[in-house]
């Protein structure tokens, strides 16, 4: 897994990634604020898949739609699922293995973005923990 060395906003983007650097720092702010207004909950459930529980409603679900969408028109290797049910609203995030450091990375940006954020309430997982191990895939936040 390759990262960009040219890429201004120190984001998750791999290489592959097919927005321009001057998209990046944009697309990074979007994942951000809904990270902010929106987690409750990060959850790591192995090295190449990550839960989100979100603030349930229909406006923090279309927005994690949207950015599911447009962020597999430029890095085609990730999965989003979007499920609501029993009042919850959660969004899987899965990558094959050679992509996991990217995961890693985005992890440590939802549990930052999450903590200094007011909507959501930084808590990860229900258990102050993020997947069970106290880390966030690796990187320190």
């Amino acid at each position: 897994m390759e990262f960009s060395e040219t890429d201004p906003a120190g984001s998750w983007a791999p290489e592959a990634c097919t927005l321009t650097v001057a998209e990046r720092p944009r697309r990074a702010a979007e994942f951000d604020g809904l990270f902010a207004a929106a987690v409750r909950g990060i959850e790591r459930a192995g090295p190449a898949r990550l839960r989100l529980d979100l603030e349930p409603g229909p406006q923090t679900a279309a927005r994690a739609a949207e950015l599911a969408v447009a962020e597999t028109g430029c890095c085609s290797f990730f999965t989003f699922t979007l499920t609501v049910a029993a009042g919850r609203l959660v969004l899987d995030i899965t990558v094959p293995a050679a992509h996991t450091g990217t995961l890693d990375l985005l992890a440590a940006r939802a549990a930052a973005a999450a903590a200094a954020g007011t909507g959501g309430t930084g808590r990860t997982g229900g258990t102050g923990r993020t997947g069970g191990t106290g880390r966030t895939g690796g990187t320190a936040a």
